[in-house]
């Protein structure tokens, strides 16, 4: 054994022996029937307002539940709302809370823990990065920009266990909205002494999910166990979960194949034909398009000619092939394939949005008057973006002449940046909120957008298809403003997602949603 693999043992050790020591043959103090999935990253916080990532979610939906909960097919059930009335105009929503559902601490869950979270949300001076999710909701946007009053707020708790929520417009997801994470209650009681910091420790963190958290062990571990408060405990399969943490692929891989944790996400690609032959490599399709984003006001990229030229410069397929890999596929377009609309798939109806076109880029480029100006490509620092950039790299060399510089930051850094339109062009990607290509188009309609992209007639095609009751005419609408958004190319599609990942061959009924969020509840290991 070399030096390198004795020092990346050495690092393992640790982890591998706190989850040894965590009960049974695989966790020492833990129940039999606890299951393990190894989380790629540490939770910023647990506060389901506050967060955007995966392996936040990945725990939230375990600790807290909104008004509906997504099934294994994406679509959303009763919750904690055992039923709901819409009104004929489809502008107003009656949920009817479930009687006795409590907080994991036995505290009552009322109408009122919805209108105080869904507000702080809201709340300019919280500053909620979410907070345009809530937006559907008559006057949200309007309060969130400090232009209207909290009592405008189309929300109203008539009772205990009644909420009603009037709506700016008709909202064909709404539903689907209801179970993303900022839209799950907090506890009133314990949020509102300590707004800030009760979700960064587990012993103040109270929730209403299947799970309450008992360890956490920053950049280490998450112990959950079973909330015996939960009104549907009954059905939860297991009684704990133990989620390690590791920034390290190889180091998520090892305690996977160790038989020391049941899942993980993202494994190496390198490590991709092996793991099919041992029968441990799954990939599950999710609705999510990684791209590159045109700060459409930094020069060079302020001429959509230019842009045309740069997009056309880049050829996906053996990109994805040879780097991406995992189960993903090349992207003509933004909304990605099975997104289902009106019973039709719209990634499939839409087509193909943009082609590789290495002559047509050379023209473009010839046309638009570019005299080798800089470049740079900003993205946030991991193994696979270093090398989609360095490809990209190579491709605009070899097609344009062109040099560009390469610049990557850590992820917090590279979110402000990229937010404060500081870059040229950068990397990004999207994984659905929930399942309806809006999602997706009208992220280049929002007043502050990553793309700086504010084009009048593009926000009326969205406005139009936000007002807009029937299903296919609100369908030709979105398709409209998906055009519009290529016709100004004002991205760069690359891949469509996938979740790859490594599963015990035990390891039965848990399912990543549409998503990409794992769902444990039901999960268990066979023996």
């Amino acid at each position: 054994m070399n030096r390198l693999r004795i020092f990346c043992s050495l690092l393992l050790l640790p982890l591998l022996l706190l989850i040894a020591g965590c009960g049974g043959s695989r966790y020492s103090s833990a129940p039999k029937d606890t299951v393990s999935m190894v989380l790629s990253s540490e939770p910023s916080t647990l506060d389901p307002a506050m967060t955007y990532g995966l392996a936040e979610s990945n725990v939230q939906v375990e600790l807290f539940e909104g008004l509906t909960r997504l099934d294994e097919k994406g679509v959303p059930q009763p919750a904690l709302a055992e039923r709901w009335d819409i009104s004929p105009d489809g502008r107003t929503y009656t949920f009817h809370l479930r009687p006795g559902i409590c907080w994991s601490d036995g505290t009552p869950i009322t109408a009122d823990d919805f209108v105080y979270s869904w507000q702080r949300v809201l709340d300019p001076k919280v500053g909620c990065g979410n907070a345009y999710m809530l937006y559907p909701i008559l006057n949200a946007e309007e309060y969130n920009t400090e232009e209207a009053k909290t009592e405008s707020l189309g929300l109203k708790a008539l009772d205990p266990t009644t909420l009603q929520v009037v709506l700016k417009n008709p909202t064909a997801y709404f539903l689907d909205l209801t179970a993303f994470h900022v839209f799950y209650p907090i506890p009133k009681h314990i949020a509102a002494k300590a707004s800030d910091t009760w979700a960064s420790n587990y012993e103040t963190i109270v929730g209403c999910g299947p799970y309450t958290i008992t360890r956490w062990v920053h950049s280490s571990e998450i112990v959950l166990m079973k909330n015996e408060k939960y009104w549907n405990k009954d059905n939860v399969r297991s009684s704990c979960i133990i989620m390690p943490i590791s920034e390290t692929k190889s180091t998520r891989l090892t305690i996977v194949e160790s038989g020391q944790a049941d899942l993980m996400l993202d494994p190496p690609s390198a490590d991709e034909d092996r793991l099919k032959e041992k029968g441990l490599y799954r990939v599950e399709p999710i609705l999510g398009t990684t791209y590159y984003v045109f700060n459409v006001t930094k020069p060079p990229f302020d001429n959509p000619l230019v842009r045309k030229a740069f997009a056309l410069a880049v050829s996906r397929e053996d990109m994805v092939k040879t780097i991406i890999r995992n189960g993903r596929s090349a992207a003509y377009g933004l909304v990605p394939p099975g997104m289902m609309t009106a019973g039709r798939d719209f990634r499939q109806e839409g087509g193909q949005l943009m082609k590789d076109n290495a002559v047509l880029a050379k023209e473009f480029l010839a046309k638009s008057g570019y005299k080798d100006e800089p470049v740079a490509i900003l993205y946030n620092t991991n193994e696979m973006n270093k090398a989609v950039a360095e490809s990209i790299q190579d491709m605009w060399k070899d097609v344009l002449g062109v040099n560009a510089a390469l610049t990557n930051q850590e992820t917090k850094v590279f979110y402000d940046t990229r937010e404060n339109g500081d870059y040229q062009v950068a990397t990004t990607n999207w994984v659905a909120d929930f399942a309806d290509p809006a999602n997706f188009l009208e992220v280049f309609s929002d007043k502050t957008n990553d793309a700086q992209y504010h084009d009048p007639e593009y926000e009326a095609i969205i406005a139009a298809a936000q007002q807009e009751i029937d299903p296919a005419k609100r369908l030709a609408i979105l398709h409209k403003a998906e055009k519009k958004l290529f016709d100004d190319c004002v991205i760069i599609p690359l891949f469509h997602s996938s979740q790859p990942m490594v599963v015990h061959p035990a390891f039965k009924g848990f399912f990543c949603s549409p998503m990409g969020i794992i769902d444990l509840t039901h999960a268990y290991r066979e023996e």
